[in-house]
């Protein structure tokens, strides 16, 4: 059983910075690709960024400039630094991995963890 856990969102104001944390547990043998991604209510989930095993990184062009991702393998745990943050970034942001158990390798995803940019 594996499982994704997700904190650290909260309420800020705009310009402010928050600092997400994703820590997988669980049957893990090897972890590949580690992302996040969020949805806003109405609209559909979407990227935010994604890093790879090696430490290729990928944004969505919207948060370019303002947003960091990282892991640490070690650590099994992927982080998302957020900065200058604006109103529209308010959403659920959610942690994503593909993970290499001894039977199989998967997609997994957390809870979810709510983030709100608002004065």
């Amino acid at each position: 059983q594996v499982q994704l856990v997700e904190s650290g969102g909260g309420l800020v104001q705009p310009g402010g910075s928050l600092r997400l944390s994703c820590a997988a547990s669980g049957s893990i043998f090897s972890i590949y690709g580690m992302g996040w991604y969020r949805q806003a209510p109405g609209k559909q989930r979407e990227l935010v960024a994604r890093i790879s095993s090696t430490g290729s990184r990928n944004y969505a062009e919207s948060v370019k400039g303002r947003f960091t991702i990282s892991r640490d393998n070690a650590k099994n745990t992927v982080y998302l630094q957020m900065n200058s943050l604006k109103p529209e970034d308010t959403a659920v942001y959610y942690c994503n991995a593909d993970i290499l158990t001894m039977v199989t390798i998967a997609d997994y995803w957390g809870q979810g963890t709510q983030v709100t940019v608002s004065s």
